[in-house]
């Protein structure tokens, strides 16, 4: 079964001009051309636009892109394998979360039965969270983790609560760029760094996500098991 363009696009919900661009950066093979110069495309090009429309909201374009690439130099184990990798890192994240979790409630529990929390420099900061000391500053320029500053020299200093908060927003870096992923970095920066009951709330929101990814991942997988299969045949 051969499609013109305008077919294809409504297919898919798409431009036309999309398709000749994914055509043109290798994302999809070559159209063959009628005697009078149109595109023809076939069920070929339908399933590998399936696979981009399944894989690029969990994973990314940047990485769908490598992985179709991939493909079209008949390496399939080298697309598998760079999904396989990104599999692994979403399954470390969710551990990652959950540990935070339990840190914000013990910290919360903790922090109920002190009378003055400790303070720490933009250095210990860094050093105690392994995030770099520009990531943070750059959080508290945003309004994400605004430090509190030292009544003498004006230094930043962060409490317990707010080094909570600045591993919650490492949490999203890595996250494929998304309306959620934007919505939840405004909640943790409308939620104040005392409030340790609505950052547990955020971050089990983004347990939420990372479930919802991984249901796409899979979906996405099975959208590209089945181009790999078609490409073979």
């Amino acid at each position: 079964m051969t499609m013109r363009p305008k077919k294809l696009a409504e297919k898919f919900r798409i431009s036309a001009s999309t398709i000749r661009n994914y055509e043109a950066k290798g994302l999809i093979p070559p159209a063959e051309r009628s005697p009078n110069g149109f595109r023809i495309y076939t069920e070929l090009h339908a399933a590998y636009l399936s696979c981009i429309q399944a894989m690029a909201q969990p994973f990314g374009m940047e990485v769908t892109a490598e992985v179709l690439r991939c493909l079209h130099q008949d390496k399939p184990q080298y697309a598998m394998w760079i999904i396989r990798k990104k599999e692994i890192a979403l399954y470390e994240e969710k551990e990652k979360l959950e540990r935070l979790i339990e840190d914000i409630r013990s910290y919360s529990i903790e922090n109920k039965a002190s009378c003055a929390e400790e303070l720490f420099t933009i250095n210990e900061a860094s050093e105690l969270t392994q995030i770099p000391k520009s990531a943070i500053r750059y959080w508290d320029q945003a309004g994400y983790v605004m430090a509190d500053r030292d009544p003498t020299n004006r230094y930043r200093r962060y409490s317990g609560s707010h080094l909570l908060k600045i591993r919650l927003i490492q949490m999203l870096q890595s996250s494929v760029y998304s309306e959620d992923t934007v919505n939840f970095r405004q909640s943790i920066a409308a939620t104040k760094h005392t409030d340790l009951e609505g950052i547990v709330n955020v971050a089990e929101n983004i347990r939420g996500y990372l479930d919802r990814i991984l249901e796409s991942q899979m979906l996405g997988i099975s959208n590209l098991y089945e181009l790999i299969q078609f490409t073979k045949a």
